[in-house]
C-alpha cells in the first residue's frame, strides 16, 4: 500500500471542441493508482488523444474534474497547468514536439531547465547531462554519435526515443506516452517497452501508456480500451 496520491483521478469528465459542438469524452470515473503501469487501448479517432491532452493539462474539461498527482489540474489556470506539467509529468507526444533548432541531447535536458525539482532530481543522478546520455544510451540512441544532432538528422524512430529520454528525464510522478512505439519494428518496439517501464518502475512513475496495438497489453498492470469508460461512443 502507498499513501501518495493517485497519479490519475478523473471524475465526471466531459469534453467538446466547441460549445455546441458534440461531447467527444464523457468518462464517469477513471483512476491510475501511483507507480501503476497502465494500457489504455483504443482505435485511431476514438479519443485517446483528447484523454491524454486533458491529463495533461494542455486542455481542460468542459465539466467534471480531473486530478494529477494529488493537484486538482482542471481547476487551475492554463499557465498553473503549464507549471505543473513541467514539474511533474513526462509526456511522450505522439508528433513528438522536439525543438528543431535545439539538438538532440539539448532538447533531452529541457525538462531540467524549465523544472527546478527535476533539475534536482537530476543533480541527485550526477548531473542533467549525464542523466541525459544515460537514458540516451539506456533507449538504444548512443549519445556519442547523437547528442549534438539535430532533430531533422535522425529518422522518425530515433526522434521517439528522444522523446521519451525527455519525457523520462528528472524522476516525473506520471509519464503520458502517445503511441510511442508507432515508428518501431517489432524487435525494437519490445525493447523500448521494457526499457519505458523498467525506467517507470525504477522512479516510481505511473505510466499511462496509449495505443491501438492491443498486443502489448499484457506487459503492464492493468489494460482497458477506451471505449468501455467513453460514455459518449463518437469518433474524436
Amino acid at each position: 500500500m502507498t499513501n501518495r496520491p493517485a497519479a490519475i483521478s478523473v471524475r465526471g469528465a466531459r469534453f467538446a471542441y466547441a460549445r455546441k459542438a458534440p461531447i467527444v469524452l464523457d468518462i464517469e470515473a477513471f483512476d491510475v493508482a501511483a507507480g501503476e503501469k497502465v494500457f489504455l487501448k483504443g482505435a485511431s479517432g476514438s479519443g485517446k488523444s483528447t484523454l491524454l491532452g486533458l491529463i495533461a493539462g494542455i486542455m481542460a474539461p468542459t465539466a467534471g474534474s480531473i486530478s494529477v498527482l494529488g493537484q486538482p489540474m482542471s481547476e487551475f489556470p492554463g499557465a498553473r497547468r503549464d507549471a505543473l506539467r513541467a514539474e511533474r509529468l513526462g509526456v511522450i507526444f505522439q508528433m513528438f514536439n522536439l525543438l528543431p533548432y535545439l539538438p538532440a541531447g539539448a532538447n533531452v535536458m529541457l525538462p531540467a531547465r524549465f523544472s527546478a525539482q527535476r533539475n534536482a532530481a537530476c543533480r541527485e543522478a550526477g548531473g542533467a547531462e549525464a542523466e541525459a546520455r544515460r537514458l540516451m544510451g539506456r533507449l538504444q540512441l548512443d549519445p556519442e554519435r547523437y547528442w549534438s544532432s539535430p532533430p531533422t538528422a535522425l529518422s522518425v524512430g530515433q526522434q521517439q526515443r528522444v522523446a521519451a529520454a525527455r519525457a523520462l528525464i528528472g524522476r516525473p510522478g506520471l509519464v503520458l506516452a502517445d503511441e510511442p512505439t508507432s515508428a518501431l519494428d517489432a524487435d525494437s518496439r519490445d525493447a523500448f517497452l521494457s526499457l519505458l517501464i523498467e525506467e517507470c518502475s525504477a522512479s516510481g512513475a505511473a505510466l499511462l501508456f496509449v495505443s491501438h496495438d492491443g498486443s502489448l497489453a499484457s506487459r503492464f498492470d492493468r489494460a482497458i480500451d477506451l471505449s468501455q469508460i467513453n460514455l459518449a461512443g463518437v469518433r474524436a
